[in-house]
């Protein structure tokens, strides 16, 4: 089930930089049938970790968001976690990173890849992944 991101209550965007970034990612690995899966399991130094993957399987409960042409696969656990983040990709004189800046997250540990809920829903903290 593709749906478009303007048309479900849910939101997840990528910034021009992480969809550019993503784009090239996906065209070294030649196979037109990847996408990008985000993904939040346990684990990290602060309860919850994100995580990316490229995936040429869409399950049947995975929702598929597209995002500035960028097909993003979500399934409904991490979804929840990550309704209305953005994901931004950066570049600094420490290096190159995916941020997410996640409302729904509370707190981040300190190396930026792992998060803790907010217990009201509105967070604040940004993750580099």
């Amino acid at each position: 089930m593709q749906i478009n991101i303007d048309e479900v209550k849910m939101s997840l965007t990528l910034t021009d930089a992480a969809a550019d970034k993503i784009r090239g990612l996906l065209e070294r690995e030649e196979n037109s049938a990847l996408n990008l899966r985000i993904f939040v399991s346990g684990g990290g130094c602060s309860g919850f970790q994100y995580g990316f993957t490229f995936d040429d399987e869409i399950k049947d409960n995975d929702e598929v968001v597209d995002s500035h042409g960028v097909k993003l696969l979500v399934d409904p656990m991490s979804l929840g976690m990550i309704d209305g983040a953005e994901v931004d990709y950066q570049s600094s004189i420490s290096g190159e990173s995916f941020v997410i800046r996640n409302p729904n997250a509370g707190s981040s540990c300190g190396c930026g890849k792992s998060f803790t809920p907010a217990e009201s829903g509105g967070g604040c903290a940004n993750a580099e992944y």
